[in-house]
């Protein structure tokens, strides 16, 4: 989040290293080593040595702080909750962590856990109002993600693993802006994140809304040397309004940690067409020296001009402000849009509906994590109270650049932009629609325990569509019941997951059915972790003669990294099982070789090596008759190449 806000819209920042104390003749140590990457920000390569150093009987508090913090600003939320998770259970960890842990609880979707971090700190350091916005959004996140709104999002096709964000529809085209790619003559690269600076593109817009033909803009819209985006257009597309970054060396300096800092500041440009090409002029309420000046968005007349700004005189953070036209044609003094719609945060990318609704990003009001779209009614400075639109259109990221371009009786269509999981890159552009449903289609089931029978309330139920795409997510009842609505000519996965028991799924399709109808599913969960109780990893293949772990196997071995992280009292045995093909020591050794690689992998995510054991048994432990000399088939064989868990305490 700090990031974007910084690339996005505080500007750039340079950095100027300054005098270092010299480390005389000594080679430094490998905690020197990596806190010096860690101060260089060189954070990937300052998580490998500080893993080294984790993997201890005690290691330092201080140095699983900077582990979990370098994943954070990796954006590997799942390895930073996992380490988290053992700073917060340490002695001595400060209530910042709770608070940090809380954070990236929040980030992964975990709303409930996030909420009980946050209110422990709450507690224990009496700061309720530093926590107060993100616990009413966690209560909130729940509430949505149980009801989800009609929304149906689709990953656009001019995506990459690069960023594109922050459409502006414009007849059968669009704008839109991007990270170019790295062989692209002419554009630099930004430091912080090693990308090129962001560029001005267009695509076409098909009757469907699907965007096509991506291309870089015109040189004369992408002339500046920096970022360049977003852009807005007037309504006759004459005239555009695009935020860039600005070249000069008048921006803010400062120092921190041995080191100078220079801030360039955002500015806004008016492009006019002229023939063929365009003319740029700056907006006349540009101060670099002073603040930034971006993300601009007209009213349905033209004649209000919106935008974003730090300039003094706002509600905390980056605020919505807006300029009259004037007799003239020029904009007249800003004005602060008001603090029903700005918060002490930071509000961003405001666009306007064709009904003249506001849309608009904000971190400062209980939201689902990171930017939150919010939409408000109103104008200039009078507005009602923004509303959050709520799942899927926020999700536990960063979701923003919300924009319509049809809003009628029969629902809404549209854009916006989002760095939620299951994208193909940092930020990406999605397409939605909103249509209000002509017949209903019912999921009802329950939640049981497998071996009793017995109805098993609050159960966390997830409703996956078929790319694995959370649709909608809530608890069963106290009776274990729970519900949802499905859309038409559609396949789902019901998950239900509860704390001491497997998990339970069952698919459902909608597929051919044309009228309202109720479909009933039952998720049986079986008990888990009895000490003693033995399961088997499936899907762990090693390559032949071989003990290291495999990207599939990997993906395996983190779901049992969330379970110990989710059960820290759970101890278990690793062991790593043979077929009878080759000699009885060469199976003993392989096998104890894989599960050792096994438990590093392990630790290597954020498990204490001590809660573990790794056991090779070779051929011992057959599952079938396939011992040395028999001859069995490949599937007989493979059925004994096994990784098994067993609980040896709980």
């Amino acid at each position: 989040m700090k990031e974007k806000l910084t690339t996005l819209f505080f500007g750039i920042i340079g950095i100027a290293l300054l005098a270092h104390p010299a480390f005389g003749q000594e080679q430094p140590g490998l905690r020197e080593r990596a806190d010096e990457l860690f101060r260089k920000y060189e954070y990937a390569n300052a998580a490998i040595l500080y893993t080294k150093l984790a993997d201890s009987k005690r290691p330092k508090l201080a140095d699983l702080e900077r582990l979990a913090h370098c994943y954070m600003q990796m954006k590997d939320y799942e390895s930073a909750e996992n380490w988290y998770a053992r700073v917060v259970g340490m002695e001595d960890s400060s209530e910042e962590n709770l608070l940090r842990y809380g954070e990236v609880l929040k980030v992964n979707g975990k709303y409930v856990e996030a909420k009980v971090q946050l209110e422990t700190y709450a507690a224990r350091t009496g700061d309720t109002a530093r926590v107060a916005v993100a616990i009413a959004g966690c209560d909130s996140a729940v509430v949505w993600m149980a009801n989800p709104t009609a929304h149906k999002l689709r990953n656009e096709a001019v995506n990459t693993s690069l960023a594109e964000f922050s459409v502006f529809p414009m007849g059968d085209k669009v704008y839109y802006t991007g990270e170019p790619d790295s062989h692209m003559q002419g554009v630099g690269t930004y430091g912080w994140t090693g990308n090129s600076f962001l560029r001005i593109y267009t695509a076409d817009r098909a009757g469907d809304n699907t965007l096509h033909n991506p291309v870089i803009a015109v040189n004369s819209i992408n002339n500046a040397p920096y970022h360049i985006g977003p852009v807005a257009a007037a309504h006759d597309g004459k005239t555009l309004y695009v935020t860039r970054t600005y070249p000069g060396k008048e921006g803010s300096v400062s120092r921190e940690d041995r080191r100078k800092y220079m801030t360039n500041k955002l500015e806004l440009y008016l492009y006019t067409q002229t023939g063929d090409d365009w003319e740029a002029m700056p907006f006349a309420h540009n101060d670099v020296a002073a603040y930034s000046v971006g993300h601009a968005a007209l009213s349905g007349d033209g004649n209000i001009l919106y935008f974003v700004s730090d300039m003094p005189g706002g509600q905390g953070g980056t605020d919505i402000w807006y300029c009259e036209k004037q007799a003239d044609g020029s904009w007249g003094t800003p004005i602060n849009a008001g603090a029903t719609i700005n918060s002490a945060g930071n509000e961003l990318f405001p666009n306007i509906g064709p009904n003249g609704i506001l849309y608009y990003a904000s971190d400062g009001f209980p939201g689902m994590g990171g930017l939150d779209v919010f939409q408000a009614t109103g104008s200039k400075a009078t507005w009602t109270s923004p509303a959050n639109l709520g799942y899927p259109v926020n999700s536990a990221r960063d979701d923003f650049a919300y924009i319509t371009n049809y809003e009628g009786e029969e629902g809404l269509a549209g854009y916006l932009s989002s760095n939620r999981k299951g994208g193909k890159g940092s930020d990406d552009i999605y397409g939605f629609t909103y249509e209000r449903p002509k017949i209903v289609i019912v999921l009802r089931g329950t939640t049981a325990d497998k071996n009793t029978g017995d109805r098993l309330p609050e159960t966390m139920v997830t409703l996956y569509d078929g790319t694995r795409s959370i649709v909608a997510k809530k608890s069963s009842t106290e009776n274990g019941t729970f519900e949802f609505v499905l859309d038409r000519n559609s396949t789902y996965t019901v998950l239900g997951q509860k704390e001491k028991y497997h998990a339970d799924s069952a698919k459902v399709s909608t597929v051919g059915i044309t009228t309202s109808d109720t479909l009933e599913v039952a998720l049986l969960l079986e008990p888990v972790f009895e000490v003693g109780k033995t399961f088997e990893l499936e899907n762990i293949y090693y390559d032949f003669d071989k003990h290291n772990i495999r990207p599939d196997a990997a993906a395996i071995l983190d779901e049992l990294v969330r379970t110990l992280r989710d059960n820290p009292t759970l101890k278990i045995e690793l062991s790593s099982h043979t077929d009878s093909r080759g000699s009885d020591a060469y199976n003993m050794a392989l096998s104890q070789r894989r599960a050792q690689a096994a438990v590093d992998y392990l630790v290597s995510r954020g498990i204490a090596r001590d809660r573990m054991v790794a056991k090779g048994y070779g051929e011992t432990r057959l599952v079938n008759e396939c011992g040395n000399g028999v001859p069995c088939s490949r599937e007989q064989h493979q059925a004994n190449r096994r990784t098994e868990v067993t609980v040896l305490a709980y």
